[in-house]
Order: C-alpha cells, then structure tokens, then sequence
C-alpha cells in the first residue's frame, strides 16, 4: 500500500481540485421564444374549394403537431415508397450521418481530459561501461543488461472550466450537426415530393397538349376540305397550319423537362439517371390533404431543424468564449511516477529497486502581445454573430410559414380562376368548331378559340401543382415534424452553417434541391 501512495494522493488531490473549480464564461441560455400568436397580417383559417381534381377545400389548424411522415396524406402509395427509398439512400443523408457520427466521437473523446492519463512503459537496456568511468551498476558488472518498469500519472485540474466549456462546445457542434441531419432529411423529402408533383404536371400539360394537336389537326383537315369547295382561303388553312406547328413546338421541351425531372427523382433516391426516375405519378390521383397544421411562432423555433441548429451554433460560440477566457488563467498539472529498475528481471519491484516521484507545475502567461486577450474578443464577437444569425433565421423561419400559408390561399383561388376560365374556353372552342364546320366563322375565329383553350388548360394544371406543391412547402417550413427533444449528445469539431429550408411558394417553377440538379420548369 505504501508502494501506491503517490499515486493515491496525486488523485485525491486532482479531485478536490476540480470539484472547487467552475466554468468561467458565460452559461448559455436558450432565447426567448415569440410570444405572438399569429404569423400572418390577416389570419387564415380555410382556402376556397373548386369541384375538381386536388380541389379540395383546405382547413388550418392552429397548434395541430406536424405529422412526421406527412407525405403520406397525398395519398399515393408510391411516392410513399420513393420517399422512404430517398431516405434511405441519397448519399446526402449518408454524409449528414456521417458527420454526426464524427462530431459525436470528437465530443466523447474530449471528455477523457477529465480523467488522469495512466501510461504504463518498460525499457530494457543493454549497455556496456568504459573502464575510464564509474561503473553504472553498484556491482560494477559491465556488460549489463538493466530492466526498468514504470508507471506514471497525469492529470490536468480543470480549476477554471477549460475543458467543460471545450466539452460544452464541442456538445452543441454536436447538437448542430444532428439538426442539420434532420434539416437535411425535412429538404430531402420536399424535394422528392415535388419533383413527384412536377412529373405529374409535365405528365398533364403533354397529354393536353397532344389533345389540342389532334384537335388543330382535325381543324387542319376540315379547313382544307373547306377550301376545295370554296369556303375558305388559303390563308386560313395557312393560318391553322401555323397553330398546330406553334402547338407541335411545345412538345419537345415538354418531354425534356420530363426526362430531366425523371433524372432528378433518380439521382434523390441515390440512383443512377438510368436505373430509376421510372415511376408514373397522376396529378389527379394525388390526394389534396385537407387539414392542415399551423403552429404557433413559439412552437416553430422549436420544429424547425434549421433554427435548432442555429440555436447549437449559438451554445458553441458562447461555450468559445469561456473557453478563451480560461486560457487566460493560471493552468494546472500535477504527475506521480512510481516504477523499479534492476538487472534481473523478477527483482524490479523488490523494495531496494524502487523508485516514485511527484510534480506539480504552475503556469501563468505574463506577456504574449495580446495574443490570449485578442482570442477572447474574437470569441466574443464569433457570440455576436451566432446570437444575430440566430435572430435572422428565426425571421427567416416565420417568413416562410407567412409565405406559405398566403401561397396556399391565393393557390385555392388560382385554382377556381383557372377551372372557370377553362370551363368557359372549352365551351368557346365547342362552339367555334361545330360553327366553323358550317361555315359560320373563319378560321381565325377557330384559331383564337384554339390558343385561348390550349392556356387555360396549362394554367389550371399548374394551379393544381402549385397547391399540392405548396401544400408540402408547408409541412417543410413548419419543420417537417422532424422535430425531437434537445440532443445531449452533440457536436463536431468544426461548426457548420445550419441548413435553411426554404419552401418552395412557386409550383413547378423551381424544384429546390439537395444536390446539384437540372432545374424543372414547365412552359
């Protein structure tokens, strides 16, 4: 027992240290949240209703939890499968996995300074002496082989809280990088919902437009057969060949804007352009969810991944700065050594052969030219910009709520617009071509009827994708339901900027995208 003694006391002595010591700096505090109850000028509480395909009458419910798997109110039970396969095996969600992992690992492994550092060593020597010089050994026998085994403690007082706030640190880089997996996978399930909901559209607008085609066509051959009898001109049947070759010219983009939107649902669910993008979605088979989830500003900060991951950016700056306050304080170190040296082997530890030691060290800077002084202010100004990025996000955040809930309503009204605009266009171009087949108008008259038809049909398909694609940009601004308690078990070593989800308020018109994408866009 007498043999462990330094090492006992070196312990004892470490422990009471670190209990008396604390964390100099700043104990971070998670802000406020809003207490306002609303987050759009005018409250909205239900959108109009149209009697047609994703129509549907959308009511809001304020406070109402986000659903986790919200793609499953559309209905369709392969997009359902899409998604799950996109979570699972874009390479995005990998990587972002992989950094947690990485930022969890860094964090454990500086809780190890908490503890004495044992190292155990055995040297053996062979060495032989000069008869000029003492003999090394008492017995003088040169050759000689010599045995010496040690082992020696080291420990660090953490008096001021250097490592804690390092930990603490370390714990929120953490924490962040499990938010930007969570954002990550919100952003990654919107994208693949609405690349699904731009195929369907492009899907829609190339079956309409080969429709108006085989009508212009039909026209096309009624107005010859007219002019062989004198009913009418050449240039009306000029005119007619001009509109179907204007409505024919449509169709190539359209197919392309398809194959690259089939490429990009490939390329989300982590597969090859030729090995996927080959499922079919039907723009009137999507189900319009029709209740909504509205959560109040105070719930929203903590739902959405991309604020929880500003608020950790926050927690790690402000742990920085006791940190860099504490490297300006006196540091600590205390080391006991106890080991035995002999020329037989089974003889090191006999009681004659031993040898122990104990230091303690002391270090101060007294004059570094500002250099510890410096890294403070640069910490806390690194506190500032996190505490303003944290502000700025949250905006960010409450905007997109507010800009998602007035596109959804001014969606619902599109949509009616377009259904009667459309309903309207089709009765005009009924009767204009049951009158041009008696003669009763020109072509011209066929020809205005035929464009005005072939828009309005565009536009309500797109109305229609706006509202199933503004529907998910909702469920993703609100934070995908994503959302869990805080992580004890946090960050990496290297802050990352958080992910901002912005949600997508233009239907079809952008298809935002984890990776780098072809753009969708529809005419």
């Amino acid at each position: 027992m007498t043999h462990t003694t330094p090492v006992l006391r070196l312990t004892i002595l470490a422990t009471l240290l670190l209990c008396a010591g604390c964390a100099v700096g700043p104990d971070f505090q998670r802000p406020d949240a809003p207490t306002g109850q609303r987050l759009t000028r005018e409250p909205v509480s239900a959108t109009a209703g149209v009697a047609v395909a994703t129509g549907t009458r959308q009511t809001f419910e304020v406070g109402a939890q986000v659903q986790r798997d919200w793609w499953t109110l559309y209905a369709s039970p392969t997009l359902n499968e899409l998604v799950e396969l996109a979570l699972n095996k874009n390479p995005t969600i990998e990587a972002a996995q992989a950094s947690l992992k990485q930022a969890q690992a860094m964090a454990t492994s500086q809780r190890g300074f908490y503890f004495p550092n044992v190292q155990v060593g055995y040297a053996p020597l062979r060495q032989g002496d000069s008869n000029t010089l003492s003999p090394t050994l008492n017995s003088g026998d040169t050759p000689f082989t010599l045995n010496t085994a040690q082992v020696s403690v080291g420990f660090t007082p953490d008096v001021f809280g250097l490592n804690r706030r390092t930990v603490e640190s370390l714990d929120a880089q953490a924490e962040n990088q499990k938010f930007q997996l969570d954002a990550a996978s919100v952003t990654l399930a919107t994208n693949v919902v609405s690349a699904a909901i731009a195929q369907a559209a492009l899907r829609a607008q190339i079956n309409a437009t080969e429709d108006i085609i085989r009508a212009s066509s039909r026209s096309l051959d009624l107005l010859r057969a007219q002019a062989k009898i004198g009913f009418a001109s050449g240039l009306d049947v000029a005119a007619q060949e001009t509109a179907l070759a204007q409505a024919e010219q449509t169709l190539p983009p359209l197919h392309k804007q398809l194959e690259q939107t089939r490429n990009l649902i490939a390329v989300l669910a982590g597969k090859l352009p030729s090995e996927g993008g080959l499922e079919n979605f039907d723009l009137d088979a999507l189900q319009l969810p029709a209740t909504l989830p509205v959560s109040l500003p105070s719930q929203i900060v903590d739902q959405r991944p991309d604020v929880r991951a500003a608020e950790a950016t926050l927690h790690a700056a402000s742990a920085a700065v006791g940190v860099s306050i504490a490297q300006r304080l006196p540091q600590f170190s205390l080391t006991a050594f106890f080991g035995g040296a002999a020329v037989p082997f089974n003889d090191m530890f006999n009681s004659s052969n031993q040898f122990w030691g104990v230091t303690g060290n002391l270090a101060q800077t007294v004059f570094d030219f500002g250099t510890l002084k410096y890294r403070q202010v640069a910490a806390e100004a690194g506190m500032a910009q996190a505490g303003a990025q944290y502000r700025s996000t949250v905006l960010t955040a409450f905007q997109n709520v507010a800009d998602t809930l007035t596109a959804l309503d001014a969606d619902a009204k599109s949509l009616a617009a377009a259904v009667k605009a459309e309903n309207a266009a089709r009765k005009t171009y009924e009767l204009t071509q049951q009158q041009l087949k008696i003669g009763a108008v020109n072509a011209l008259a066929m020809l205005l009827a035929d464009q005005a038809y072939q828009q309005t049909s565009i536009t309500r398909i797109q109305a229609q994708a706006s509202r199933l694609t503004d529907t998910a940009a909702l469920f993703q601004s609100l934070g995908g339901g994503w959302s869990v308690p805080t992580v004890q078990t946090v960050p990496t070593a290297q802050t990352t900027q958080a992910v901002q989800t912005v949600p997508t308020t233009q239907a079809l018109q952008t298809v935002q995208t984890i990776q780098t994408a072809p753009t969708v866009q529809t005419n």
